[in-house]
């Protein structure tokens, strides 16, 4: 897939050399992680609006919950219109499968509320002919969208070239050393942007989160059965306490 637009962000806030070494440390890790789990066929993406209030759902929240609570919002309500007209009470009811109900509902029918009085209807459709760096102000301009989230619309919904940092991800780079060790996950998506090539961060994205939940998971990374050892700043480190 070519992402539109495909430039990283600016102002990543690494030197030269840094970014040159990262950038560098990062091709044989690519090749590793699709040998390891293939090179993700490019998924049918949601209607844009479908995506902010999916991704919303999804905060804190696993990947079942957030579908179970998206469906339930699609069975009851015949329209993104009738979820903002629906008493928030009944919206967080209709949403609990996800968690925080009572914090999603009025976030989601806040951010279509907003989006149906700048637009003039609730789409997203505009979002496709301005900058990337335009849309992320835009998007991160609503309560409970922070830089993930935009992240995932703009790549997912829309192909444009921004990269999500979810905490499989942040965990998993800085063990790499691709993304320091003080880096927030804030930081993260500037940094990892300009060390990853934007044609990349869609199959990027999706398998340091598979290789996050299936080998270098939080409270024991699986070491022992990890094919990037060789490149892994936090492994080296244990080799050289033994």
């Amino acid at each position: 897939m070519t992402l539109q637009n495909g430039t990283p962000a600016p102002n990543s806030g690494l030197d030269a050399d840094t970014l040159a070494y990262r950038r560098r440390k990062y091709q044989p890790i690519a090749a590793l992680l699709e040998e390891a789990y293939g090179y993700p066929t490019w998924r049918p993406a949601l209607d844009p609006v479908d995506e902010l209030v999916s991704t919303i759902l999804s905060q804190n929240t696993s990947d079942t919950n957030r579908d179970m609570a998206f469906e339930a919002l699609k069975q009851r309500y015949p329209s993104w219109e009738a979820v903002c007209e629906a008493p928030t009470g009944e919206v967080a009811m209709t949403i609990r499968s996800a968690g925080l109900s009572n914090q999603k509902a009025p976030r989601i029918q806040a951010a279509l509320r907003r989006i149906a009085a700048e637009q003039g209807r609730i789409t997203l459709d505009f979002v496709a002919e301005i900058p990337v760096e335009e849309a992320k102000a835009w998007l991160t301009g609503f309560h409970g969208i922070g830089p993930k989230t935009a992240a995932i619309i703009l790549l997912f919904a829309f192909g444009k070239p921004a990269f999500p940092v979810d905490t499989h991800v942040h965990r998993v780079t800085k063990r790499l050393g691709l993304i320091g060790p003080k880096t927030s996950a804030e930081q993260a998506h500037r940094e990892l942007e300009a060390i990853i090539p934007p044609d990349d961060y869609y199959p990027a994205h999706l398998n340091i989160i598979r290789h996050g939940r299936r080998v270098c998971q939080a409270r024991r990374p699986r070491c022992e059965v990890c094919p990037l050892t060789a490149h892994c700043d936090y492994y080296q480190a244990l080799d050289r306490l033994d």
